[in-house]
């Protein structure tokens, strides 16, 4: 049986157990008029081959990813993921062990995590990562506070095309009243106004968050960003909400990035309402003993033999409340061991032909949408997989009128940007066929 209800029996032994003749009585504390006394108007029990087949019934009825061509990104990626993936995360060794407290016993568990960190520090070009976090927003409101806590400053300069959940969730852990958040504008070009940034940074800055490719999926000047932010004396903090795009750009790691963090939701995990998400921090390996989570470090035993320990683990379940890094208290471990997988099988290579074929499908598309007489490209400057285009009608309704046509379009930005109201961001990934695309041209020009 898939549940198994209370009898009778179960029920009165565990109203005796409490003390209470029958379950109404549990609920004297409600008043008596919100208390509903007429049956429910519900249809009669059914077997579980009945409910099966009524729930398959129903399910027929929903949308699913195959049957929509989506162009839906910001922040979230619908990419393919080799069944390799999830044979090997759904072995009942990974997908049940939980936090190492007794590393003696937990070699794989830890080694999984030892891996995860590797490779992110590979891609990245940092020098230590973390165990996971739970976001890409999570990790980088972590990211601005470890940043506080190294310059004791009170100031952190933002700039608008951080993704605006991001930039929400910053705000969210710096609410206290004592840290002073600043947003930097971008220019016509789609990127951080360099202008105004220069204005913005002052004595009292602890760091600067940029995001490449930034929300607009527009790829920022990081050489000249870094200079900008070290020569002012601030931390510079390097967001990612795509790290495929790191299979063909230079790694925040090689502008000098003090923290490179983001979302690693596009290894290997598929898009869902809301996650599970992969929340992903690295630094600079002199800012090591700053960084919020677990740390995971490779050793012997006194064997000689192999071993991994949980190096560092500043987090309040192990220490001082006071002394804690930060409140998170767990870890996305089969997230992370997923992106693991996913790069250990495309390796080097295989990242670099991904983000290619990304980038090509995405300038293609782009490319035919603005041939189309009420469409044209907003920002000048170059970009990764999903891109911005302007229309000359409400981008709501020809959302609403090509879901008729099956086809997620893309992302209205009004909501978070009034000067793109009339505005769309279009994503573009391996699973979207020249065919696909021209179809979506095809469809957008009728209109």
């Amino acid at each position: 049986m898939r549940y198994i209800p209370n009898t009778d029996d179960d029920l009165k032994a565990m109203l005796k157990e409490i003390g209470v003749k029958h379950a109404g009585e549990l609920f004297s504390a409600v008043p008596g008029e919100l208390i509903l006394e007429e049956e429910l108007n519900l249809p009669s029990s059914l077997s579980e081959i009945e409910l099966l087949t009524v729930m398959e019934r129903l399910a027929e009825e929903n949308a699913h990813a195959g049957s929509y061509k989506s162009f839906l990104g910001g922040g979230i990626y619908n990419h393919f993921i080799p069944s390799a993936v999830k044979s090997i995360v759904s072995r009942s060794e990974f997908y049940t062990s939980y936090t190492p407290y007794q590393p003696e016993v937990s070699q794989g568990t830890l080694q999984a995590m030892f891996e995860f960190q590797t490779l992110m520090c590979q891609l990245l070009s940092m020098g230590v990562s973390n165990a996971s976090l739970y976001c890409g927003a999570s990790s980088t409101a972590e990211a601005v506070l470890m940043a506080l806590r190294i310059k004791r400053s009170s100031t952190v300069v933002v700039s608008k095309a951080v993704h605006p959940d991001y930039r929400r969730v910053i705000r969210t852990y710096c609410s206290n009243g004592t840290v002073r958040i600043v947003e930097a504008p971008y220019d016509g070009n789609g990127v951080t106004d360099t202008d105004c940034l220069k204005e913005l940074i002052d004595d009292d800055t602890a760091a600067v968050v940029i995001q490449s490719p930034n929300f607009f999926g527009v790829i920022e000047d990081l050489d000249q960003q870094e200079k900008l932010i070290h020569g002012k004396g601030a931390l510079f903090i390097s967001v990612f909400t795509e790290p495929v795009a790191f299979g063909l750009l230079k790694p925040p790691g090689e502008y000098g990035a003090d923290i490179c963090c983001g979302e690693g939701q596009s290894l290997g995990i598929p898009p869902g309402f809301g996650g599970p998400h992969l929340g992903i921090l690295t630094a600079k390996e002199e800012y090591l003993r700053n960084i919020p989570g677990r740390i995971v470090g490779k050793t012997v035993d006194e064997e000689g033999r192999e071993a991994y320990v949980l190096t560092l683990t500043a987090r309040e379940q192990h220490i001082r409340r006071d002394k804690a890094r930060s409140n998170i208290c767990t870890n996305q471990g089969l997230c992370a061991l997923t992106a693991t997988v996913y790069l250990e099988g495309l390796g080097k290579s295989g990242i670099r032909k991904l983000a290619l074929s990304n980038y090509r499908r995405a300038e293609y598309t782009k490319k035919k949408l603005c041939e189309i007489e009420y469409i044209k490209s907003v920002f000048g400057g170059p970009t990764f997989n999903e891109f911005v285009i302007r229309l000359d009608c409400d981008p709501e309704e020809i959302v609403q009128r090509l879901l008729e046509k099956k086809i997620l379009v893309g992302i209205p930005l009004g909501r978070w940007y009034p000067d793109l109201k009339d505005c769309l961001l279009v994503t573009v990934t391996e699973l979207l066929s020249k065919e696909d695309i021209d179809f979506l041209f095809e469809a957008m020009k009728g209109l």
